[in-house]
Order: structure tokens, then sequence, then C-alpha cells
């Protein structure tokens, strides 16, 4: 059951390598007969990204982020992040806007925000004066229309965070700021992690999903190239994402399918995940009377996880394994 997190590490490790095969360290090989200087290793190098290729001439000491989404990946591998954009405060954030999973790693390293509500402003990016800017490419926190004037500041990077598996995320940022070793550290001991409480765990037999339920509208089921779906695979759980009979709209990792047809798409799944955003939506599958002869609705296995648990980073896929653990774990 952990054949998918080794061959998620290894197609990081590829697509680190085929980032490292950008580099342009090449000129500081002939310079010096084939050794590179220790001190200039690796730079500068050259970053395939969602906006294009970006040269970074040195390692990153000053790193701002204009995504809060990707500002905990970027904690994860002990990135330099100085500032990072925050979104409105909410349930699911600190009192500055921060995300709860990691805000009290940004606090304890001094993280500044860098602007309030993702409202973008170059003038606070400039003055702070970042050697690196991270950017995302889609999203309420999408800066990738002003990456011309963000480049123009100082090397940028945009990430499409909604095609990109976290773990290759992190492995691009890892290869970005020069934490590359901190980046496979991050995955190793969040595999090991993985594989001690899949230990514990006692799955229910029989395919199991995960959803984002909205009531009257389309609800989003969570294919099995879903982050959500990766984790609970490697917790042993046997995944099974919307029979294409039912979808009304594919995306990357996730097919929205309308209330009418929602029983067909989860009536023989022995458990439900809710993923959510701010609500869990338990209430909600629990009381839709559409959903009344569902499997898991009358064995009572809707199981919340969590707030953080719709965009995934290393800091909330590590929640979301603790809540599996708390409604599956054999000690619970």
């Amino acid at each position: 059951m952990h054949t998918t997190l080794r061959a998620l590490t290894a197609a990081g490790a590829v697509a680190l390598l085929a980032l490292t095969g950008c580099s342009s360290s090449g000129g500081a090989d002939a310079e010096t007969g084939g050794e590179t200087p220790a001190s200039a290793e690796g730079w500068p190098r050259t970053i395939v990204h969602d906006a294009g290729e970006t040269e970074i001439p040195d390692e990153p000491l000053t790193i701002v982020s204009t995504s809060v989404t990707l500002t905990g990946s970027l904690l994860a591998i002990d990135a330099p992040v100085a500032a990072s954009a925050a979104t409105g405060v909410g349930p699911i954030t600190d009192d500055q806007g921060f995300f709860r999973q990691w805000a009290d790693v940004a606090d304890e390293r001094g993280v500044e925000v860098l602007y309030p509500d993702l409202t973008l402003d170059l003038e606070a990016v400039e003055l702070a004066e970042p050697d690196l800017i991270v950017g995302s490419s889609i999203g309420a926190d999408a800066t990738a229309e002003a990456y011309d004037q963000l480049s123009e500041i100082a090397p940028t990077i945009m990430i499409d965070y909604g095609t990109h598996d976290w773990r290759e995320i992190l492995g691009q940022l890892g290869e970005a700021t020069g934490h590359e070793a901190e980046a496979g550290r991050t995955l190793d001991d969040f595999d090991a992690w993985v594989a001690e409480q899949a230990a514990d765990l006692e799955p229910v037999a029989g395919p199991v999903t995960a959803l984002s339920y909205n009531g009257a509208d389309p609800s989003m089921i969570f294919e099995p190239n879903s982050s959500q779906a990766e984790l609970l695979t490697a917790l042993g759980f046997e995944y099974a994402g919307a029979p294409d009979e039912v979808v009304a709209e594919h995306r990357s990792d996730a097919s929205s399918v309308t209330p009418e047809n929602l029983p067909t798409a989860l009536g023989d799944k022995s458990a439900l995940f809710m993923v959510s955003i701010e609500r869990d939506g338990v209430d909600g599958v629990t009381s839709d009377p559409l959903l009344a002869n569902a499997r898991a609705v009358a064995d009572d296995t809707v199981v919340p996880l969590g707030a953080t648990s719709f965009r995934i980073d290393p800091y909330s896929a590590r929640l979301l394994v603790e809540a599996v653990v708390e409604a599956f774990g054999s000690s619970r």
C-alpha cells in the first residue's frame, strides 16, 4: 500500500533531475576543468515553471511568496521566507490571514505579511527586496498576470498547484531555493511516518471515496490521482473515484457530480471522507434524503478530514492522516 508514495517520491526525483538538467552550470565546469567551486555549486540555475523559465543567479536568501497556498511548502523545506501574502482572516487562518496549519511555524521564523487579503501590492514586494519571488498561476492567490512586473523586481517562478501534486511542488521549490536535500528529507520523513500510522489502522473493507459536498450544487469527488486519494491509499484504503457515467465535469484531480447522481456515485462506498475548506460537510451528507440509503451513511462511516484538507501541503497532509487515524486507528 506504500507503493504509491514511493513511486511519487521517485517521480519527484525524476522531476528534480529534469530541472537540474536545465541548470546552466556548464560554464563553471568549463572554466575549472570539470570541477565546480563548492561555493557556486549549482548556481546560477534555470528553473522551468508554469510561466516559462527563470534564471536564479545565486542561492536565494530572501524569498517572498505571493501565494499563501505555497508558503507552507516553502516553510516545510526550511526555505528562507521573509514575507508571504495573506488571505482574508477566517476559520482556517490565524489573525493575520496565514493558514493555521503552518501559521505557528511562520511566526517562529518571523515571516511578515507581505500584503493582506490577497490584494497584490507590487510596492510591498519591492520593499521586501527579495532575491526570489514564488507565486501561483491559479487560484484566488494567483499573480500570474503580474509575472512580468514581478520579474522586474526579482527572479520569479509561478507554480500551478492545481495540476502538480504537493510532492512535485516540494521538489520544484527545493530546486528553486537550493533546498533539495530538505525537500527530500521532508518527503522521506513523511513517508516513514505514514507507514507507521498505516500499521496501526483498521481500514474498512470495500471502496471509499473523498468528496467536497456542496448540497444543491454539484459536489466534487476526488479522483484516484488526487493528493487526498493517494494519502488514503497509502493508509491501506481501497480508493474509488466517481463513475464516468455520472460525471458532469472533469478537472485534473476531481470530478463534479450533480446532486441527483450522487446516490449512484456514493451509494456503494464503505466510507466517505469529507474534504472541506471551511466546513466538514458530514451533517450535509448524513441529512441529505437522497443519500439516506448510502452504505457509508447507514454504517456511520462519514468521516471529516478537517478544514485544511482541500489544498494539500506537508502540514495539511499530516493533519489529514491524523484525522483518518482518529477515525480508524486500532487504539481509537
